[in-house]
């Protein structure tokens, strides 16, 4: 746990997501990869993905923005500083840091996904194989 970020699995999240109806799901990678290589599918728990790019896509800008955007897209849902938020992005590396902002900006329950939407390499240097929201067959959609 770094800044009061936890790590929690992809299965956690999904039965978490499930449980609580106040939780939210935050996907922070880049607009290409939301188009390219899909995004977790909510809609089976009436939920809604939050998709905010926490580095800009070309190039790897950070998001200036990135916490006074998400504050009022949480504002939007009602969503509060105590409102479970779960940060997700290609492998757990952006959501850690992202959610280490949200945390520093007064969000108490902030949670990476480990192993993010596609997890690590596998041998074969594909991804979505091995670890993540994919290979655990969780639902996700193509935009």
């Amino acid at each position: 746990m770094q800044d009061g970020v936890d790590d929690v699995s992809v299965e956690e999240v999904w039965e978490k997501l499930k449980k609580d109806p106040g939780s939210v799901l935050i996907d922070v990678r880049t607009q290409a990869e939301w188009a390219f290589v899909g995004v977790p599918d909510l809609n089976s728990l009436g939920k809604e993905l939050i998709c905010l790019e926490w580095q800009h896509f070309p190039g790897g800008q950070l998001n200036p923005s990135f916490t006074s955007q998400l504050r009022s897209e949480l504002a939007l849902r009602e969503a509060g500083e105590d409102t479970e938020l779960f940060f997700i992005c290609r492998s757990g590396h952006r959501s850690l840091h992202s959610a280490e902002a949200m945390a520093t900006a007064g969000y108490r329950a902030c949670h990476n996904v480990a192993g993010g939407f596609e997890g690590p390499l596998d041998n074969q240097t594909h991804r979505g194989l091995v670890a993540g929201w994919k290979a655990a067959g969780l639902p996700w959609i193509q935009r």
